[in-house]
């Protein structure tokens, strides 16, 4: 029989040096335990953006703010434009008493001048609400005058009649009326006068603002009998303010 043929097997020390093992570095064993990489969102971009529009938006209101300031010295300079000034010229009073029931009846015809000192501005007034009150606010009675235009260096008698019939007061309100229509010294009252205004200079327009006017100052009596008296209005004064409303607020 033939032999078989085994083949050689490779002694330890033989396969140790065809196949040498080394030790890991420190870098594989680093990669080997450090985790995977996520790409995270790039917050720092969005936010660099964000605080480049505010700075461009500020910068924007800025310059429109100083535009706006410009053209307001330029036109200030070229038509010089004032308020309107307004003063009582009359009150005359045909009805001004208290009921026993506490009911106010008013009949009271009023003049007021208005005057436009400017040479190139020219007003133009929506209707004018008219409102009759004491010093403590109590209402005594409404009117109105029309709405006209105001030329320059113009001056205007604007007429109203300021009635209320039968209207209620509260207990207080009444026993005031009724000792202050005693009084030698008279009732104080005040005129409050409310619209809007358009001012025009040249071929320029401003938007209808809203004005208010008080007239303060003023000293009524009760007429007697069937004559009627005519207040005190040597003392009184007129202020011109604008008003203003955002929203629900007007200042």
């Amino acid at each position: 029989m033939a032999d078989r043929v085994y083949p050689k097997q490779a002694t330890n020390g033989t396969a140790a040096a065809s196949n040498p093992s080394f030790p890991a570095t420190k870098a594989q064993q680093y990669g080997a335990s450090r985790p995977v990489y996520r790409p995270q969102p790039e917050r720092h971009r969005y936010r660099r953006s964000c605080c480049s529009c505010c700075l461009w938006a500020t910068i924007a209101i800025l310059v429109l703010i100083l535009i706006a300031a410009v053209a307001s010295a330029i036109l200030y300079v070229l038509y010089r434009p004032h308020r309107p000034t307004f003063t009582v010229s009359s009150l005359k009073i045909s009805a001004l008493n208290v009921t026993s029931a506490s009911k106010l009846i008013t009949n009271i015809n009023l003049n007021v001048t208005a005057k436009n000192p400017n040479k190139k501005v020219v007003y133009s007034y929506n209707p004018i609400t008219v409102s009759l009150v004491t010093d403590d606010d109590i209402a005594i009675g409404e009117g109105s005058f029309g709405s006209f235009v105001h030329g320059t260096k113009n001056t205007t008698l604007l007429k109203a009649a300021i009635t209320s019939s039968n209207q209620e007061l509260d207990d207080a309100s009444a026993a005031k009326l009724k000792k202050a229509l005693k009084s030698k010294k008279g009732l104080p009252l005040k005129i409050k006068l409310d619209t809007k205004v358009e001012a025009k200079m040249g071929a320029l327009k401003t938007p209808k603002v809203g004005i208010r006017v008080v007239c303060e100052g003023i000293k009524a009596t009760a007429p007697k009998a069937k004559s009627a008296t005519t207040a005190s209005t040597s003392n009184a004064k007129c202020k011109v303010d604008l008003r203003l409303k955002i929203w629900k607020w007007t200042f």
